[in-house]
């Protein structure tokens, strides 16, 4: 790299871009205007570790530190914290919640760490009750996200089926129940989310994360769409002009190759 740069760098040209004489754009954000990218470039990042690049995976990290730098000029232009501030909630609550590493007590696995930091956790936010942790899950996460952090919570206090035999029968209620209303567009929204709620729990029982599974799942069927339409394209033919039976015909030739 030809120059290093320092958070300290990276604040004053955020001051700058800001400034009477700054950018425009930069000038007339708010902490509402960047909500979206902040969760856009968090994605982002995500997308560049799965993809295994490291520089561009350096490179999206930058731009997600970006964004909680551009929240702390922003809040220092109004008088509520700072930088430094940011950095002093962080390190107090690593410190404080991490007590099997800088206190007295003990974790001899990661599930006792867990346990810890969410004790910890709990006792900080003053939470007296499960359903206050529950409620604390940030209901701006990804609803299988959040179905899954409350389900967890829930199994902590011994809520929860004894494996996942059990989870597969409700599976097969809820669906039994979704073909039920399908008639009725309120019952059924209903119905379905409680099935999808269920689907989460299995997924913890079979030790899958939900929203991994779904992504990996996605992303195989837009692969496989696109051979779909790569053989319909060998055959002289328009995909979006085949019958059902064709486009079936293809699914099943792809399937068979992976």
């Amino acid at each position: 790299m030809d120059k290093q740069y320092t958070i300290e760098d990276l604040l004053d040209i955020l001051v700058q871009l800001r400034g009477e004489n700054g950018c425009p754009w930069d000038k007339v954000q708010t902490h509402e205007s960047l909500k979206k990218n902040m969760i856009e470039e968090t994605y982002e990042a995500i997308d560049a570790l799965d993809q295994g690049n490291d520089a561009m995976f350096c490179n999206e990290l930058g731009d997600v530190l970006l964004q909680v730098a551009f929240h702390a000029v922003i809040a220092k232009e109004r008088g509520a914290f700072d930088f430094n501030d940011i950095l002093y909630e962080i390190c107090t609550k690593l410190i404080s919640r991490h007590t099997h590493v800088f206190g007295a007590e003990k974790a001899a696995s990661a599930e006792e760490a867990l346990a810890t930091w969410e004790k910890n956790k709990k006792k900080e936010k003053k939470q007296s009750t499960l359903t206050e942790a529950m409620e604390d899950v940030p209901k701006g996460l990804p609803a299988l996200m959040r179905a899954e952090k409350v389900q967890k919570k829930a199994a902590s206090a011994g809520f929860d089926w004894e494996d996942a035999a059990g989870v597969l029968e409700k599976v097969a209620e809820e669906a039994r129940e979704v073909s039920e209303v399908t008639m009725d567009a309120e019952r059924c929204e209903e119905e379905f989310g409680d099935l999808l709620f269920v689907l989460v729990n299995l997924g913890r029982h079979l030790k899958v994360t939900p929203e991994t599974a779904l992504a990996k799942a996605t992303n195989k069927f837009v692969r496989r769409f696109s051979e779909m339409e790569a053989l319909a394209t060998a055959q002289n033919k328009v995909f979006s002009e085949l019958s059902a039976s064709e486009m079936d015909d293809l699914w099943k030739k792809v399937k068979q190759k992976s």
